[in-house]
């Protein structure tokens, strides 16, 4: 059976499995999803998904058990939120601990500190979607020589949401909607890859 790991080791862990769970209900699929926190629970997933927090904190014990090395060598797809973004990235404007599967250089906090949270109407997809932002990064370069990038949507004027191979990096809280649209997307790319 396929199976959806939510990383769990800060952020809103419950959300995105909250929110996965009703995902899958939506698209009438029998997928696994499970609370995972260290790569022997990686190794048996399908498709991961971090959620924001602390990416520092996240990074960190993402390397310490090794969660890093099991992504890469099984080649599992991800869907970063957040601080999943900043450490899907290959660069970021403070030295940290990333995972690097993306050719994207990440800029922190573009939208200000945790005091400057929003919520702004978005398009994702060719739909009408609310995003929320906290600390919120951006894209602040890609590789435009990859082929297999592609900016999924923008917000007053910065790359908000990218994809590169079977990885989603964005940078609102979709978990923290009713909306399960992105979720179902990550969903479907995780049964393509397989």
């Amino acid at each position: 059976m396929v199976k959806i790991g939510i990383l769990n080791l800060q952020g809103a862990v419950s959300e995105h499995y909250d929110m996965t769970k009703n995902a899958v209900k939506n698209l009438g699929l029998n997928i696994d999803v499970e609370s995972v926190r260290y790569s022997e629970d990686v190794k048996t997933c399908d498709g991961i998904i971090i959620s924001g927090g602390e990416s520092t904190v996240i990074g960190k014990l993402i390397q310490k058990r090794g969660i890093d090395t099991v992504i890469k060598e099984k080649n599992i797809p991800v869907f970063g939120t957040c601080a999943g973004m900043v450490l899907l990235g290959k660069k970021t404007d403070l030295d940290q601990p990333l995972i690097g599967l993306m050719d994207i250089t990440v800029k922190r906090n573009t939208y200000g500190r945790q005091k400057d949270s929003f919520e702004a109407p978005i398009k994702i997809f060719g739909q009408n979607y609310s995003g929320v932002f906290i600390r919120a990064p951006a894209i602040e370069s890609y590789d435009k020589t990859k082929d297999n990038i592609e900016v999924l949507a923008e917000y007053d004027g910065e790359i908000i949401a990218i994809k590169q191979e079977h990885n989603i990096a964005i940078s609102f809280h979709p978990e923290l909607t009713d909306d399960t649209l992105i979720h179902e997307y990550f969903i479907k790319e995780v049964l393509n890859k397989n």
